[in-house]
């Protein structure tokens, strides 16, 4: 049984190091991740699930067997985000670097895509501004090439103004961002609107620069449960 037992123990360490060894960089990081964690968690199941089947050599059978089966589904989703956030990156490089939209990874595999409505919308107003569609085209065409996503979007103000006036303000700004990626042929379904007002700052509202960063818009892409 001790045998066994590290027979099991080597499996999930070896797994869990092989996720370890990811260079950060690596744009297909996540992807790896959760195959590592996947096969981890397989690799102990199947030996479980051998052992009770077949005491010589079974939980061996079953760590492989069952590694390689937890791999592949905890590469399913972080996979599909990951091709996706690729060329987020690509297509809104000009963006990024002109500090104009944020693209990032969040921990659930869901993609965040911050909006700085300086850029974006009219001073104190929800109407787009018309050199800011070339942007959501960009960011359109991507949605719709990855279908198993739905779209969260978010507004946000600074604190000048009524809190009412503000939770307003950011609700039509969500809602015109929104109805934008409709007019770019992005199923309505997929596509939920909502306004936060002031109530959620990046930063400090004290300061001009501050009050600029908390001025925005954010997209949540959210993956399919069901991604293999």
């Amino acid at each position: 049984m001790p045998t066994r037992r590290l027979t099991i123990i080597a499996f999930t360490l070896l797994t869990l190091i092989l996720a370890g060894c990811i260079q950060p960089n690596d744009p297909n990081r996540h992807t790896k991740q959760k195959a590592g964690i996947g096969a981890a968690v397989g690799a102990v199941a199947g030996a479980i699930i051998g052992y009770q089947k077949d005491h010589s050599g079974g939980a061996l059978k079953g760590a492989l067997i069952g590694g390689a089966a937890g791999g592949a589904l905890g590469a399913g989703a972080g996979y599909y985000m990951d091709k996706q956030q690729a060329e987020f990156e690509q297509q809104l490089s000009a963006e990024r670097a002109a500090n104009q939209i944020e693209v990032e990874r969040l921990l659930n595999e869901n993609l965040k895509i911050t909006m700085n409505s300086e850029v974006s919308f009219d001073f104190n107003s929800s109407r787009l501004q018309p050199a800011f569609e070339l942007s959501l085209d960009k960011v359109s065409g991507i949605l719709n090439r990855y279908p198993r996503t739905s779209i969260q979007i978010v507004g946000h103000t600074d604190n000048v103004g009524s809190e009412v006036y503000n939770q307003q303000l950011s609700e039509k700004r969500a809602k015109a961002v929104g109805f934008a990626l409709e007019n770019h042929n992005v199923a309505a379904g997929r596509i939920l609107t909502t306004g936060r007002g002031e109530s959620e700052p990046r930063t400090t509202n004290v300061t001009e620069a501050g009050r600029q960063l908390n001025r925005r818009v954010e997209m949540l892409i959210i993956p399919a449960e069901d991604i293999q």
